[in-house]
This record gives structure tokens, C-alpha cells and sequence, in this order.
């Protein structure tokens, strides 16, 4: 029922003066604490540097950089390879880290400590609209340890480190970006000469019916059909000619003779001879010398040649001498029978050179014929020449350019990083802020005794003066009598109070002469605090 009973502020102040001695010990130890903790936390130091990022030298539409990537995603890239565990150990081991805690701790988890010690943090640039993407323009190093010349010679090899590993990044990436494009160059160098080779065995293959060569096949195959009918029309002439030697042949062997009976032997053979070698410059202005038309007359010619001789050496000598008109007979026969062998000779001749002239005309129309699938394989195999020699060009500018950005790199002419601000040795720790940790102990202890005094209140059931006593009962209080100390009771408060002081300045002399005996002078230890608190 006490519970229903609301308190008032005298029931408060009643509390408070109630409590007052344990939220003093409450509030005092905890802030004690405090101040035993601001005082006793190690300083932590923080060394930093400053680092630029530097755009390409040379003009980006001259040269290309083969590295594409923002440069806050290269600085997490370099700063996930700077913080690997072996460069972590390697740093440690250098200068001593932790060194008072190997023993007790495990490597992993000092490496981890001292990575979360390191701090990487970008600086953008304030151009630009607000909702773009700010430029990455440089970004701090930082290292906190505690103590201030460690802090400064870590965050000085972490710089370092930073700088080395950008070009070496870099540099890697331009080689790896070259050395794949050399490989796929040659590559497809190799496809362009197969297809090169491909080609060449095709229009090797099929020499005669390439798509090049038609308007000449065309052109020769209307010239030989040409020829084929002067051939016909010369094999129709020499059989028309054959007829009338027959005729003329069988006069002669009849003794008809249609020239003039006057006309010597001699002057016959000789007009003869000069007919016969006007068919051979005619004969001869037409084929070849291994012609069988041209080798008849020309035996015929000496055949004639050598009949005249022989009847000038017989006219010379004194042999009997024929009858002219059996002579003339016989020279007419043989000279007729000169023209049929001659004329046959001819036919075989044109028959022969139609045959040959109808193969080759076969021949060329199956080419012709061939020449639209011969066509097709070869425009397919141009088509692939083209692709792949088109691809290699493409992929070969890129090496060019990759080979030119690799050097770019090289000689440290692309984006870059240089150093702006080198760490500087830290004069001042950068936590614990010992101002603050004394004030939210004080506030802390307040607050705790509060509570704890809320707390042993609410758990209390005790009645609370004349008011919570009306109101349990129901009844009105009369008359109220405090409570009434005796003398001997204000005696024991005054004592206890004086006692207590007294009890705490002696503690506290005691407590700094052991301080000033033992651990430190207290003139240092005045210098130490105010250093410490500064």
C-alpha cells in the first residue's frame, strides 16, 4: 500500500539527506576511478602523412593508360597488399612493436591491433555537383601508436610502402595488359596465315576456274569458237579442193593435158615449184613449221626440185630422149597426186586441230561451270581472311598502344602518386582525451549512486512520514513529534565526522609519501599529470 503513496520533494530531500553518505561514497569511487583511469591510460600517438594524386602527364587522347580504375579502388587495392600479414610482421620485427606482448599474445592478433592502428583516409574534391562522384585528388597515412617516434618511423615506411606498391601495381597491370595482347597477337598471326594458306592451296586447286580469271576464260572461249569455224571452213574448202584433184587427177592419168603442149618439161616443173612456194609462205603465215600441211609442201617442193635436176643432168648428157607428151603426162599425175597427198594431209590436220580445239572448249566450259561454287568457297575464304586480318590489325594497334602505355608507366609519366606532406614527429597524443574521461566519471558516478539509491528505495517498504502514514490508514494524523536527538547522539556525529576527515587526510598524506618514497618524486609526478593533461 505504500506503493500507492506519490512522493513529494520533502519526501525527496528527506532521501537524499537520508542516502547522502552512500551517494557521496558511490559517486566519489566511481569518479576516483575515473580519474585513476584518465591518469593511468597509456598516451596514443599518431604520425601522418599526405599523399598526391597526380594525373597523367602526358595528355590522355595522345596516350592511353591501359589502367582504367578510380583511384580510391587502386588505394583499397594498395592498401589490402600493403597490409598483408607478412608486411605487418616484417614492420613489426623492424621496430619493435608489441614487443613486451609477444609472449602473452598471438601474432594474429597484434597484426590484427596494429592494422586496425593504421588509418587510410581519402580527401575528394569539392567540385562538382553534389551528386557525383567526388575526384579522389590525395589521401592521408596515419599510424597511432604510443609511442610518438615509433608512430612517426612506421607511418613513414607505410608511406613508403604505399608509393612503391602504386608503381609496382601499376606497372604489373600495363606488363600483364602487353604480355596478353602479344599472346593473342600471335595467336591470331597465326590463324591469318593458316587462312593465308587455305586460300593459296584453294586458287592452287583451282587455278582454272577462279572468279579472276573469267572474263579471260570467256575471251578465249569466243576466240576458239572462232577458230573452230575457220577450221570448219577450212576443212570444207580442202575437200572441195580434194574433189576437183580428183577430177584433175583422173584427166591426168587419161592423157589429157590442159596446158599448152609447147610449154618445155623443164619451165612446167619450174612453175610448178614457184605455185608451191607461194602455198608455203601462205601455209607458213598460218601454222607453225611442224605443221603436217607445211611438211608436205615442203617435200613436194623438194621432190619437184630434185625432178628438175635430174632431167637438167639428162638433158645435159646424152641419154635417149622420151616422148614430150608422156612426160608431160607423168609430171602432171605426180603433181596432182602431190596436191591429194597434200590436201588429205591438210584434212587430218584441221580434223585433228577441231578435236583438240573441242577439248579445250570443253574444257573451259566446265571451269565456267565450276566458277560459281569455286566463287562461293573462295568469297567465304576471303570473308574469313578479311575477319581475321582485321582482327589481328585491331588486336596489334592494341598492343602498340598497351606496349606505349607500359612505357608510360615505366617512366612514371602516367598518374601517380608523390608525396605532399611526409609524416612529422607527433608532439601531442591524440587520445585517451583524459578531460573527458574524468568528466563522464564524474557524471557516470553521479548518475550510479542515483540509481542505486532509486534502486534500494524502491525495494524499501517502509513507511515515509505522517502523509504516506494518512494515506495507508485513512485516518488524520493529529499531531507529528520528530525525532528527538540526545546529546550523546550529536556528541557521536560530531566525533564520527571528525574522525572521518581526519582519517582521510592522513590517508591521502600517506598515500603521496609512498608515492613520493617509491614510485616517483612528486614534483614529477605534478609535471607528468599536467603533461598529460595539457
Amino acid at each position: 500500500m505504500a506503493a500507492e503513496y506519490e512522493l513529494t520533494l520533502k519526501d525527496y530531500l528527506s532521501i537524499f539527506k537520508r542516502r547522502i553518505w552512500l551517494i557521496v561514497l558511490t559517486a566519489s569511487s566511481i569518479f576516483t576511478i575515473a580519474i585513476l583511469v584518465a591518469i593511468l591510460l597509456p598516451p596514443v600517438y599518431q604520425s601522418t602523412g599526405t599523399i598526391l594524386v597526380e594525373s597523367q602527364q602526358i595528355p590522355s587522347d595522345i596516350v592511353q593508360s591501359s589502367i582504367t580504375s578510380f583511384a580510391d579502388e587502386r588505394i583499397e587495392v594498395i592498401k589490402q597488399r600493403v597490409m598483408t600479414r607478412e608486411n605487418l610482421y616484417k614492420i613489426m620485427q623492424k621496430y619493435g612493436l608489441y614487443a613486451e606482448r609477444l609472449d602473452k599474445e598471438s601474432t594474429t592478433a597484434l597484426q590484427n591491433e596494429m592494422r586496425n592502428n593504421i588509418l587510410v583516409e581519402l580527401v575528394s574534391s569539392e567540385a562538382g555537383n553534389e551528386w557525383e562522384k567526388k575526384a579522389t585528388i590525395a589521401f592521408n597515412v596515419s599510424f597511432s601508436y604510443k609511442s610518438p617516434d615509433v608512430a612517426h618511423k612506421v607511418a613513414n615506411e607505410l608511406v613508403t610502402l604505399f608509393l612503391d606498391e602504386n608503381v609496382k601495381v601499376r606497372t604489373e597491370k600495363a606488363t600483364e595488359t602487353t604480355e596478353f595482347l602479344s599472346q593473342e597477337v600471335e595467336i591470331l598471326r597465326k590463324e591469318l596465315e593458316q587462312t593465308e594458306e587455305k586460300i593459296a592451296n584453294f586458287k592452287e586447286r583451282y587455278a582454272g576456274a577462279l572468279p579472276e580469271h573469267m572474263q579471260m576464260h570467256m575471251a578465249t572461249l569466243q576466240r576458239k569458237e572462232l577458230d573452230i569455224k575457220e577450221i570448219d571452213r577450212d576443212y570444207k574448202t580442202t575437200q572441195e579442193e580434194l574433189r576437183y584433184l580428183d577430177v584433175e587427177l583422173a584427166s591426168a592419168r587419161s592423157g589429157i593435158n590442159r596446158k599448152s603442149v609447147d610449154t618445155p618439161v623443164i619451165l612446167s616443173s619450174e612453175a610448178e615449184i614457184d605455185k608451191l612456194k607461194l602455198e608455203l609462205e601462205r601455209a607458213q603465215s598460218l601454222y607453225s613449221d611442224s605443221h603436217p600441211t607445211v611438211k608436205a609442201l615442203k617435200r613436194r617442193i623438194e621432190k619437184l626440185e630434185a625432178t628438175a635436176n635430174t632431167q637438167l643432168k639428162d638433158a645435159e648428157g646424152k641419154p635417149s630422149k622420151p616422148r614430150r607428151g608422156d612426160i608431160e603426162t607423168d609430171l602432171m599425175v605426180a603433181k596432182v597426186q602431190a596436191q591429194i597427198d597434200a590436201a588429205k594431209a591438210r584434212l587430218e590436220s584441221l580434223a585433228e586441230q577441231k578435236i583438240a580445239m573441242r577439248k579445250s572448249v570443253e574444257q573451259l566450259q566446265a571451269r565456267l561451270a565450276m566458277s560459281p561454287e569455286v566463287e562461293k568457297g573462295l568469297f567465304t575464304l576471303m570473308r574469313d581472311y578479311e575477319n581475321a586480318k582485321k582482327k589481328y590489325e585491331e588486336v596489334k594497334s592494341k598492343q602498340i598502344n598497351a606496349k606505349i602505355a607500359e612505357n608510360l608507366e615505366q617512366e612514371n609519366k602516367a598518374e601517380r602518386f608523390t608525396m605532399l606532406e611526409p609524416p612529422i614527429f607527433p608532439d601531442k597524443p591524440i587520445k585517451p582525451n583524459r578531460k573527458k574521461v574524468i568528466g563522464l566519471g564524474f557524471f557516470a558516478g553521479l548518475g550510479a549512486a542515483l540509481g542505486l539509491v532509486f534502486l534500494l528505495e524502491t525495494v524499501n517498504a517502509r513507511v515515509r512520514g505522517a502523509d504516506a502514514l494518512e494515506s495507508i490508514t485513512k485516518i488524520r494524523t493529529l499531531v507529528t513529534i520528530p525525532y528527538i536527538y540526545t546529546q550523546a547522539e550529536i556528541n557521536r556525529k560530531k566525533y564520527f565526522y571528525r574522525y572521518l576527515i581526519l582519517g582521510i587526510l592522513v590517508f591521502v598524506l600517506v598515500s603521496l609519501l609512498i608515492v613520493h618514497l617509491l614510485i616517483m618524486p612528486l614534483d614529477m609526478l605534478i609535471i607528468k599529470l599536467l603533461n598529460r593533461f595539457a
